[in-house]
């Protein structure tokens, strides 16, 4: 224990006193052998997690590399460019598929019920799988898989991508048919597209017709729900899903067609100034879609919406446009007729609600004999939407 130079009295000879008793350094000591323990102990822990991490991790590597191996195995079984069959076989290879099925077959070559010959493979099947399962346990999956090409020329590793790609477009072409069925139902029907869209989000994320698709499906949530807060999560939701989409794919024309309707039905909820400000961007997303594909009544209709609401702007609506911007938004009643009129052009009947639109613009321009032609003419369409 170090000792200090502590004055007695003033005056006195400086004398050297112990800072702690004997009882303090006696608890002190031990109180340093208890942390001493305890560090040994924590180290001795520490290097057991640190054992048990390599080995865990160890153990990890060796699953994966065996699943990949696995896999490969597998994938190069079934990946072959022509059939392999024994020159003195007495049937094809559909003989399998019709035994397995429980059909009896009447050729000679098969013994009871077809089973025998119909799953026998041939000898240079069997020979070529015991050589592959002996090899395998000595030399590495790409020694196996160099030797597989050379001797049985699979298909290489472009050709299979290719295979697998296929199949998954197959998948997602099947799936985009069934969500553009369900969007076309009714309410019940759009609810299941959009719960299908969601489950498959994981898979096809990247895929941009399957997104703008998850898009129009929030859009359609937005139109059935009818709480305020759950329309407003639907729209920020489907918006957010096709700015990412965007960034990717800027020349999509139904990408900028759904960014543009999502961001109208969220700017429903939000003031003058936001609407205003939005109605700028509905406009030059849906010009850049029909840019794109100017084949599409869709986007016609919904640029003829636009032109007629912005006809219609209240006074109080034109003034914050003049105050917030340079050049407020302008159109007419005549700009919006012939939008739906290009409509009708593209694909009569295309919409119950585009006709009623060109009876109000017929009959806001003074024309009462063609706002009550197109009016018997919306009539004879079903209604498909709520508006």
């Amino acid at each position: 224990v170090p000792r200090v130079v502590v004055p007695v009295e003033a005056g006195d000879g400086a004398v050297c006193a112990p800072l702690l008793t004997q009882q303090e350094q006696v608890d002190v000591l031990e109180h340093l052998d208890c942390v001493l323990r305890n560090i040994a102990e924590l180290r001795k822990e520490v290097e057991e997690l640190r054992n048990s991490l390599q080995h865990l991790a160890a153990e990890i590597v060796g699953e994966v590399r065996s699943h990949l191996e696995e896999t490969q195995k597998v994938t190069r079984r079934r990946r072959f460019p022509f059939p392999r069959e024994r020159s003195d076989s007495t049937g094809s290879s559909s003989i399998y598929f019709t035994a397995s099925s429980g059909a009896a077959n009447t050729d000679d070559g098969e013994s009871e019920g077809g089973y025998s010959t119909a799953n026998a493979e041939s000898d240079y099947d069997r020979e070529s799988e015991r050589e592959s399962e002996e090899g395998e346990d000595e030399v590495s999956c790409e020694t196996v898989r160099t030797v597989r090409r050379d001797s049985l020329d699979l298909v290489n590793e472009d050709e299979t991508h290719l295979i697998l790609d296929s199949s998954l477009e197959e998948g997602l072409g099947q799936l985009l048919q069934q969500a553009d069925r369900l969007h076309d139902g009714g309410e019940q029907e759009q609810r299941e597209g959009f719960q299908l869209l969601l489950n498959n989000k994981l898979a096809y994320a990247d895929q941009k017709d399957f997104l703008w698709r998850l898009a129009r499906a929030h859009s359609d949530m937005c139109e059935i729900t009818e709480d305020a807060d759950e329309k407003r999560s639907y729209a920020s939701d489907g918006k957010e899903e096709m700015e990412m989409a965007l960034r990717k794919w800027d020349q999509s024309a139904e990408c900028h067609q759904w960014y543009a309707v999502l961001c109208g039905q969220l700017a429903e909820h939000e003031s003058i100034q936001k609407r205003i400000q939005t109605g700028y961007v509905f406009k030059e997303h849906i010009d850049k879609a029909i840019e794109l594909k100017p084949e599409d009544p869709k986007s016609y209709y919904l640029l003829g919406r636009w032109c007629y609401q912005v006809s219609h702007l209240g006074w109080l609506e034109k003034k914050t446009a003049s105050a917030l911007f340079e050049a407020p938004p302008t159109a007419t009643v005549q700009d919006a007729l012939q939008n739906f009129l290009q409509v009708e052009e593209l694909s009569p009947g295309f919409s119950k609600a585009g006709r009623v639109y060109i009876a109000k613009c017929y009959r806001d321009l003074g024309n009462k004999s063609a706002a009550v032609l197109w009016m018997n003419l919306a009539s004879e369409l079903p209604a498909s939407t709520k508006e």
